[in-house]
């Protein structure tokens, strides 16, 4: 039989930088007892992102920040929007260059993540921030 589940999780960060949160959306589809079909993440802001990346080495996570800063440097004088700061901006551009959305298919109660691959919320803004992401599951 189809259900759909519905679900917001709440992550706080302390600036920028990537938060794992692949072990909170396994224990809530645990919780739930989802068997199969899709879950949708949907980050519900504009100056963070959601990824799907490596968890094994760090190094790939300070290589992102690396080139994201060269890429969209804070404090660019052609940035006109910098309401919130310096980060403002850039944080939004580095929005528009990922993601605020992924579908990941689950099977027999367990995500289809590769081996290396966790879920991740991208803070942008160098300040810590409260994150909304939701989450959808339909399936069986």
């Amino acid at each position: 039989m189809l259900r759909q589940v519905f679900h917001e999780l709440t992550i706080s960060t302390r600036g920028r930088a990537l938060y794992d949160f692949t072990l909170e959306v396994e224990k809530w589809i645990s919780a739930n007892k989802l068997r199969d079909g899709l879950i949708t993440l949907h980050l519900r802001h504009t100056s963070a992102s959601l990824l799907i990346q490596e968890n094994a080495d760090p190094d790939v996570q300070r290589d992102l920040e690396a080139f994201f800063k060269r890429l969209v440097p804070d404090g660019d004088k052609l940035f006109i929007h910098t309401t919130e700061g310096e980060d403002d901006m850039p944080a939004h551009i580095r929005t528009a260059l990922t993601t605020v959305n992924l579908s990941i298919p689950i099977r027999g109660g367990q995500m289809a993540l590769g081996t290396w691959q966790g879920i991740y919320l991208w803070e942008h803004r160098t300040h810590g921030h409260t994150r909304r992401v939701a989450l959808h599951f339909i399936g069986e």
